[in-house]
């Protein structure tokens, strides 16, 4: 049973399909996944989104890349939002230092803010981190106690140390099963497993078999098998402990074989 712990299911690239979606991933052991948000007003929809079915979990953020739509008063209804909600985390949010046009001061500003949230509400961050890592270490720092992940982590197996002693895992996804990935692939193998989440990122970050193609959940056990090997460890253990650390972090409900939480009439 696995968990895809990033996937954009909400994103207009699957609003043709989206339950066909979920259910190629339900078929691929896929039975839950966890939803970030990446602006204000994808809010509503992401929401409407994860009532679908079960084992589809929100968080609410504002992500780095999507600067110029975020004002201030969208820290306020984020706060509702949490009241509201009860999302599993706080995020998508962050740093990102590869895009020029991003103010790296407004990119702070608005981090900063969700990691007070999330310390605030006892709520986990889903982190991105494009050559910030850094930087989101020494925020994190700032603003501890917290807990996380790096989602598509790309760091130096240092830095994953550091996050690590700070309460915070590294997902990985499709670009771990790209040969030439040399650090990413290290990483893999080398981290310990409890530091570690499988994700998609979907409809981003196909995985080497569909290279340029949409994503999508379902293709998470490509990335499983690839970790798997790196390590020389079984899938099904694989599987087992990353699931094990998304419950753990999210605060996941336990399921049954169909995704529906136990106990749910």
């Amino acid at each position: 049973m696995l968990i895809d712990s990033h996937c954009h299911l909400d994103a207009s690239e699957f609003d043709a399909d989206r339950r066909e979606v979920i259910a190629r991933a339900r078929a691929a052991g896929v039975l839950r996944q966890i939803v970030p948000a990446v602006a204000a007003a994808g809010w509503p929809g992401l929401r409407e989104t994860c009532r679908l079915a079960p084992g589809l979990h929100p968080a609410y953020g504002l992500h780095p890349m999507y600067l110029a739509g975020h004002r201030d008063e969208h820290l306020g209804q984020l706060r509702e939002w949490i009241e509201r909600e009860r999302p599993v985390a706080v995020g998508e949010c962050g740093l990102d230092f590869f895009v020029d046009d991003l103010d790296p001061e407004q990119q702070a500003h608005y981090f900063d803010a969700q990691l007070r949230l999330a310390r605030e509400f006892e709520l986990p961050v889903i982190v991105h981190a494009r050559r910030a890592v850094d930087a989101v270490i020494a925020a994190i720092r700032r603003f501890a106690p917290l807990r996380g992940v790096v989602h598509s982590f790309s760091g130096s197996a240092d830095q994953a140390r550091r996050l690590y002693a700070l309460g915070f895992l590294i997902g990985l996804g499709g670009p771990v099963t790209y040969e030439r990935a040399n650090r990413v692939r290290r990483i893999a193998a080398q981290v310990p497993l409890d530091s570690l989440l499988l994700e998609t990122d979907a409809p981003d970050q196909p995985d080497a078999g569909i290279r340029g193609q949409r994503n999508e959940p379902a293709r998470l056990p490509r990335v499983l098998d690839t970790i798997a090997g790196l390590r020389d460890i079984a899938p099904d253990e694989l599987a087992r402990a990353t699931a094990a650390n998304a419950e753990r972090l999210f605060a996941l409900p336990a399921i049954d074989t169909h995704g529906s939480p136990v106990g749910a009439a």
